[in-house]
């Protein structure tokens, strides 16, 4: 299932999407059944916690007739508005060793410098091929598909990131890699905007990124939340970039150094993972500017294609 959170008539709700051009309203279905709990479908944390119950339900409702609304109808909004956390991962080689050289380059051009000539890194440092190395987002700032982003005022090298995520539909702390994929709710598309000469100018604090990442708007995610059996393997799901219609990155998740059930052990050690929790792949290798020293213009439409889940499409645009 493909499930989504939208408006329609000046009212959200929670569907699953029919084919490629209509969605069913959930929320009316379970209404209108009688059956179950239609809590579960009040919005997309009740159904996530819902658990097995609550997709089982969704299934019997999708062969129910009536409540489908045609897409162009509706509004599609973040499939989770809120997630209950983010945490955004470095796992795609080629991403940690062309931003590297990438960020560089915008280093030297912010000081005036001439750019350097240095490659990518040739060799991975030791620590990530050892640990899945993470920083957190603001989950308060999360949009979804054609939500216009906001440039922030104190930067001039705007980016984009692409980035399967996963989200988390099971409880627990300690988790085994090998039971880790049953505590998998579903994945969707993730875009992850960088402001990248505040990031550059924050990055020597040891902190980790702050406003090079959180800024009104900065989390993308959309245009749905799809459940594992979308997919006929997790471990390959081809994924896109475009920026005004032009391809700037292909590649799949293949490539990762942690798969996500590796993801979820290492984060879940003597600390309990939540439903509704958003776990990020880091960048797709080529998958941002920096990578390509190309970096977005006011107006720039940008399309992260990930098969079994969809577009999310996102235009950026100065303040004055």
């Amino acid at each position: 299932m493909r499930f989504v959170t939208y408006e329609h008539g000046g009212n959200r709700f929670v569907g699953a999407l029919v084919g490629d051009d209509a969605v069913k309203n959930l929320t009316a279905a379970s209404a209108a059944s009688g059956r179950g709990d239609p809590a579960w479908f009040t919005g997309m944390q009740a159904l996530i916690e819902a658990g097995d119950a609550g997709i089982d339900e969704a299934r019997r409702l999708m062969e129910s007739d009536g409540h489908v609304v045609p897409l162009a109808d509706v509004r599609l909004l973040a499939p989770l508005p809120r997630p209950q956390s983010i945490r955004d991962f470095f796992t795609f080689p080629d991403h940690i060793r062309q931003s590297y050289a990438g960020m560089q380059r915008l280093g030297a051009r912010l000081a005036g410098m001439p750019a350097p000539t240095a490659p990518p890194l040739t060799e991975l440092p030791a620590l990530y091929l050892e640990k899945a190395i993470y920083h957190k987002g603001n989950p308060l700032t999360v949009v979804g598909p054609d939500t216009e982003i906001l440039w922030p005022r104190y930067s001039k090298f705007m980016d984009f990131e692409l980035e399967l995520a996963i989200i988390i539909g099971r409880p627990g702390a300690d988790i085994k890699a090998e039971r880790a994929a049953a505590h998998i709710f579903g994945y969707t598309i993730f875009n992850d905007f960088s402001a990248r000469d505040a990031q550059m100018a924050e990055m020597p604090g040891m902190m980790g990124p702050a406003k090079g990442k959180d800024f009104d708007r900065s989390n993308a995610i959309g245009p749905c939340i799809a459940t594992p059996d979308e997919f006929a393997d997790v471990h390959d799901i081809r994924m896109r970039a475009l920026v005004n219609g032009e391809l700037w990155a292909e590649g799949s998740n293949s490539a990762m150094l942690h798969r996500f059930e590796d993801i979820i052990a290492y984060v879940s050690r003597d600390e309990t993972l939540h439903p509704g929790e958003l776990l990020g792949s880091g960048t797709m290798g080529n998958g941002c500017g920096v990578e390509h020293d190309r970096f977005l213009e006011d107006g720039d439409e940008v399309a992260l294609a990930i098969d079994g889940i969809g577009v999310l499409t996102n235009r950026v645009r100065r303040q004055d």
